[in-house]
């Protein structure tokens, strides 16, 4: 459980965080000819809400695999914004790229004995082709191993024979840098496919569910210009199949019990930049 619940002032704080930081991402993909559409809860937004979901609170995008990793090549670190993924002497310890806001401090449950970024975040999701048959179920144990050497800790929120399961992996290959290399190995083995030879794209970084959805590639061949909060985004053009194989009935608000964030998190200070909390409210271990 979270050591604090967000509140409601909190959560419109960080939606102006992440529409400010979204806002700087959209001009730098457009400068540099990169593609990415809004996902999850903040596609549903730009239709249902045009904007952030009341309870949403960060920025979520998809990115084709070509884009993705020439993000990782050109991106320049700002003194607002700072970008992560993994790297063998700079590990991320999530399975996608993340880009972090410097002046602010979230510190997730999951993340807070380690030593990276600890702002508000917003998450990069590649999009990658998807093949037909045996090697799809290939593509998804791929997955799943890039996922656990990736993150260095076992599945969550899927039960106890999962958990243990996935202790076995991290035992073979104790360090860190062996690790990465694995990690490094089964991400070429999972994105190898070509878009020309698929009639699919999935989502291979998003968690264990989404991987295992398969989305016509027609949804992603191109983007339209929504309105969401004060600016215009993009959304993948086939939108409406992608959130309904997604998530089913996407414009019926879901109960009212399920409507909150879903973060766990130990400290929040939106106010100051995470350094200032290092050794006090995150890597106190160590």
């Amino acid at each position: 459980m979270s050591k604090f619940e967000i509140s409601k002032e909190d959560t419109k704080k960080m939606q102006r965080i992440g529409l400010k930081m979204v806002k700087y991402f959209d001009a730098f993909c457009s400068n540099h000819g990169l593609t990415y559409f809004l996902c999850g809860g903040n596609c549903i937004g730009a239709i249902r809400n045009k904007g952030f979901i009341e309870w949403d609170d960060d920025v979520d995008v998809f990115m084709p695999r070509k884009d993705y990793e020439k993000l990782q090549r050109i991106w320049q670190d700002t003194n607002d914004y700072i970008i992560q993924f993994n790297r063998e002497n700079q590990p991320n310890y999530a399975t996608s790229v993340t880009i972090h806001d410097r002046n602010t401090t979230f510190v997730k449950t999951t993340i807070c004995n380690r030593d990276i970024a600890q702002g508000v975040a917003m998450d990069v999701f590649p999009l990658d082709p998807a093949p037909n048959g045996i090697k799809r179920k290939i593509q998804q144990f791929w997955a799943i191993v890039y996922s656990i050497y990736s993150i260095c800790d076992t599945p969550k929120n899927h039960g106890t024979l999962i958990r243990l399961l996935g202790h076995i992996p991290l035992f073979l290959l104790p360090t860190r840098k062996i690790r990465f290399k694995m990690a490094k190995f089964a991400e070429r083995k999972m994105s190898k496919y070509k878009i020309n030879e698929c009639d699919n794209i999935t989502e291979l970084c998003a968690g264990p569910g989404y991987m295992m959805n398969d989305y016509p590639k027609e949804i992603f061949s191109d983007s339209i210009r929504v309105e969401f909060e004060d600016t215009m985004l993009p959304i993948p053009i086939g939108y409406d199949q992608y959130l309904k194989i997604a998530f089913g009935d996407y414009m019926s608000l879901p109960p009212i019990e399920k409507r909150v964030n879903h973060h766990e998190y130990e400290f929040i200070d939106l106010d100051t930049p995470y350094l200032s909390y290092r050794g006090i409210e995150y890597l106190k271990n160590n």
